[in-house]
């Protein structure tokens, strides 16, 4: 099977950087995108200019400046409405959908995401609606809403599988052996990342056979405890994250790496490991793999023999942390740590500030189990797991909860053009929004859990429930000369 998929594509890159290849440093994307967004600025070729700016704003998310990402994609989207592309503009909101989605404001990413597919669907481009169908499930994801978003996964890597489309398909592969591993499917899992990491590798993706490897160390650690090999693995990872300029992917696996070292007992190393990483989320404004770092230093500490007291204070900021990014299994993490070291709780949530001290046998722990992800960066930090080798969090669903206060309960439609309204109308606001919220991370009361609650959108056909339809990875079929079915893309955040 695996001979059938070509070499892997970076349909983000377009216009004049269609030379560039997924594998292409990101200084180098940088610097040949920001030179053909000066020259179609000059010449007032606003088309370019919303195609060259996609590819800044990528490079520039991608390499963690998160405030030149921002500035970018809005630029984008300017320039493609001002041009009267809305399959530009369709890719500029998917670009800012998945810089929220890295910087912890998740209501803004689903609305962005959400967006991006419809004004996808509109413009007749099937892969950008596929590629924000996918920053949505892996959004939800990350959120451990895996009932509503695995089938959608399911759905996606058939396609991928059935058109032979490499980067699609190592996507899907491992956000579902995420999903297994976070269920405690250790097996099943390791079998997907390492379907993925060959995949990737014949395909020469270098991106996602990085991250392959990281999930494969994952699992050599908490199902084999090979630490070793673990090491290994991530040190292969590691030097293409170098390579490649992969700021946030390198952060995250440096998160794994200490991750690792922990399980092993190596506890001072594992704290130096998590101080590095936490230092690296700090630097670029993540505020996800920031607060993870943080509870695996803390975890580390407790071991060193840091105060009782103050590993109680830390466990509780940080759950109050994580439920303001919207990571609704905060509790359910830092309860865990608070029980692997006989911390007390005033309110029996796992969350209060509690004065208890450390038992003297560890107890397993899952800790970020379910916090897998892929925020944003290179899949934004593809799945964090645990610290400890109990077995993991079950994933948390909510019903409706992505619903904002008076907008009822019903789940934005994505199967169809059936709102009757262009999405364009939509777009203003929500850009505006983003605006206002370019330095803040998401509300609590804000954040959904998913956009599919009680209905996953079907890849094929919405009305007959029959499955993927030729010639788009989205239900929608394409116009004439609207990219072609083999770059369906579904690479949400790398």
């Amino acid at each position: 099977m695996h001979g059938m998929y070509g070499k892997a594509s970076a349909p983000e890159y377009q216009g004049a950087l269609t030379t560039l290849s997924v594998n292409s440093s990101l200084v180098d994307v940088l610097a040949a995108g920001t030179a053909q967004l000066r020259a179609a600025e000059r010449s007032g070729a606003q088309a370019e200019a919303a195609r060259s700016g996609l590819a800044v704003a990528e490079a520039h998310r991608r390499l963690g400046q998160v405030g030149d990402a921002d500035r970018a994609w809005k630029a984008s989207y300017r320039a493609a409405r001002a041009a009267g592309d809305t399959a530009a503009m369709a890719w500029a909101l998917w670009s800012g959908g998945t810089l929220a989605r890295q910087r912890g404001a998740l209501p803004l990413a689903w609305r962005l995401l959400r967006l991006a597919a419809e004004l996808g669907e509109h413009g007749g481009d099937i892969v950008v609606r596929g590629y924000s169908l996918a920053g949505m499930a892996e959004t939800g994801r990350i959120q451990g809403d895996y009932a509503a978003v695995g089938a959608l996964h399911e759905q996606l890597l058939a396609e991928a599988r059935r058109r032979g489309e490499a980067r699609h398909t190592v996507w899907a592969l491992e956000g579902i052996a995420q999903m297994h591993r976070n269920s405690g499917s250790y097996d099943t899992a390791y079998a997907m990342f390492e379907e993925a990491a060959e995949i990737a590798g014949r395909a020469d993706d270098r991106r996602g056979h990085a991250w392959a490897l990281r999930g494969l160390a994952d699992i050599v650690s908490v199902r084999d405890g090979d630490a070793d090999r673990a090491l290994e693995l991530l040190g292969e990872a590691e030097v293409s994250c170098r390579e490649m300029n992969l700021s946030s992917a390198l952060a995250y696996n440096h998160k794994m790496r200490g991750n690792v070292l922990y399980r092993a007992g190596r506890h001072a190393q594992a704290r130096d490991v998590y101080e590095q990483a936490l230092t690296e989320f700090r630097a670029m404004g993540e505020p996800r793999g920031e607060a993870l770092s943080r509870l695996g230093l803390a975890k580390s500490l407790a071991r060193l023999g840091r105060d009782p007291g103050e590993t109680a204070a830390e466990l509780a900021d940080l759950a109050q942390v994580l439920q303001r990014i919207g990571l609704r299994h905060a509790h359910r993490m830092v309860a865990r740590a608070q029980a692997e070291f006989g911390i007390d709780t005033a309110d029996g949530t796992g969350t209060g500030t509690g004065t208890g001290g450390r038992r003297t046998a560890p107890a397993e722990s899952g800790a970020g189990a379910a916090t897998q992800a892929v925020s944003g960066t290179e899949r934004a930090g593809q799945a964090e797991g645990g610290t400890g080798s109990a077995a993991p969090a079950e994933p948390v669903v909510t019903a409706a909860p992505w619903a904002e206060p008076g907008t009822g309960t019903t789940p934005p439609t994505l199967a169809g053009a059936d709102t009757g309204a262009h999405p364009a109308r939509q777009v203003e606001a929500v850009v505006e929004e983003a605006e206002r919220a370019a330095a803040t991370t998401g509300t609590a009361a804000q954040v959904p859990a998913s956009p599919f609650a009680g209905t996953v959108p079907c890849v094929g056909s919405p009305a007959n429930g029959s499955g993927q339809r030729d010639g788009s990875a989205s239900g929608v079929a394409p116009r004439p000369g609207a990219p072609t079915a083999d770059r369906t893309g579904a690479r949400s955040g790398r």
